[in-house]
């Protein structure tokens, strides 16, 4: 199996339908979450729609390097989520998130192997290769948090 194909199989894997390395992903752990309980604030850990924007925030940003645009993403606003005040509002983020997931899974399987040696937009990102590897690395720390996150407010609105 080529590089792209791998690295597109493991972006699946954490976002939309693998169980192999956390044995769950973003969708299944995102699927039965309320608007309520993705605004639920606790402690001060970031919310679990705050974590959904953040991650789609990166996706979104690749994508547009990967269809030849430029690289406009920032750290400073990768956690500005417009207020979720909804359950659709929640299931607009969400489905954006997944809707996302899929479009950066297609455009790497459409990339030459070759292309993962590439500098990254610029030489001081790094490789394709480094960039979609941590991309991957990010979503799964995030599945963490998220997971744990969903656990203590169920525990503490039911």
């Amino acid at each position: 199996m080529s590089t792209v194909l791998q690295l597109a199989k493991r972006f699946r894997e954490v976002l939309l339908d693998g169980l192999w390395i956390a044995n769950t992903n973003f969708k299944d752990q995102l699927s039965d979450v309320t608007w309520e309980q993705a605004v639920t604030r606790v402690g001060s850990l970031n919310t679990i729609a705050m974590l959904t924007f953040h991650i789609d925030y990166y996706i979104a940003g690749l994508i547009q390097v990967f269809e030849g645009g430029p690289l406009e993403i920032k750290d400073k606003y990768s956690f500005d989520l417009p207020p979720v005040e909804s359950q659709e509002q929640w299931e607009s983020l969400l489905n954006t998130l997944l809707s996302d997931a899929e479009r950066f899974a297609v455009l790497l399987e459409q990339m030459p192997d070759t292309k993962m040696n590439e500098p990254f937009v610029d030489e001081k990102y790094g490789t394709f290769l480094r960039n979609i590897d941590g991309m991957i690395e990010h979503c799964y720390y995030h599945l963490g948090q998220i997971t744990l996150i969903k656990k203590l407010v169920i525990s503490n609105i039911n």
